[in-house]
């Protein structure tokens, strides 16, 4: 009897055109909720089926940074997010009649009541 090799499965070996590609991030929108994280997960496979580097080139950030951006342990900001839409060669739409995301953390933060200063009422993530 021969033994059963498993291997990590990875969604950028099997994006191989735009189409795939838009199909995916669509797909991603779709099933996020809300949470950015996600979709810079999904846009980081995207950007290793192109090319990583190619994509921070043409992003105008560093490879390292652009890793850190889309790795989904954080929600990047949203001028990197769309670079990296531009870099990729996508496009990002709106449509009327879709369900509202319910995002994650930022929904439930309520500022303290004793917060004086308006910088006492700015959520602090991270902590």
């Amino acid at each position: 009897m021969s033994k059963t090799v498993t291997t990590r499965y990875d969604v950028a070996e099997h994006l191989r055109t735009p189409e795939e590609m838009a199909a995916y991030l669509e797909a991603c929108f779709e099933e996020a909720g809300g949470d950015a994280a996600f979709i810079a997960k999904a846009l980081g496979a995207i950007a290793r089926a192109k090319g990583m580097a190619q994509i921070a080139r043409d992003a105008g950030l560093s490879r390292e940074s652009l890793y850190k951006a889309l790795s989904g342990e954080r929600s990047p900001d949203f001028d990197t997010v769309l670079r990296v839409i531009a870099a990729l060669g996508l496009e990002l739409h709106a449509e009327a009649g879709g369900r509202i995301a319910r995002p994650s953390r930022v929904a439930r933060y309520r500022a303290p009541r004793a917060a004086t200063k308006a910088a006492d009422r700015v959520p602090k993530y991270g902590r």
